[in-house]
């Protein structure tokens, strides 16, 4: 579990920086056969120095990996990564989903309570008058 929690934590912290999450937005929407770091560079005011660091943040986060291809060295996505993280934020929104059905139990038997305390009259019993 623990090795889990680095990962996921590697993860979350390489996604907090917003040039990153663009890059990998714009890989997840690019060519199968991956991007080269020039082409992932075109659209940032950042040397290629810089975006080389952000892809190794998230390389080392494994979010994106690279291959040999002749010349080229792609950068591809590596959608393993998203399963771990669905899978960890999936388990929280369950258990916040349990717990709203919970209070959502509590309030409609507190409201059938109110409404029975109501006589034929429509005013209510329990009021203060």
């Amino acid at each position: 579990m623990v090795e889990h929690e680095d990962r996921l934590s590697r993860v979350f912290s390489a996604l907090a920086d917003p040039t990153r999450r663009d890059m990998v937005a714009r890989l997840a929407a690019g060519s199968v056969d991956g991007v080269t770091v020039n082409e992932l560079a075109a659209p940032y005011d950042v040397s290629l120095q810089a975006v080389s660091k952000h892809l190794k943040v998230l390389e080392e986060a494994g979010l994106v990996s690279r291959s040999r291809d002749a010349q080229r060295r792609p950068v591809h996505l590596d959608a393993e990564v998203f399963d771990l993280m669905t899978k960890w934020i999936e388990r929280y929104r369950q258990q916040a989903e349990e717990r709203y059905q919970r209070l959502d139990d509590l309030l409609d038997r507190l409201q059938g309570r109110d409404q029975d305390s109501i006589d034929e009259s429509g005013t209510n019993q329990g009021a203060a008058g």
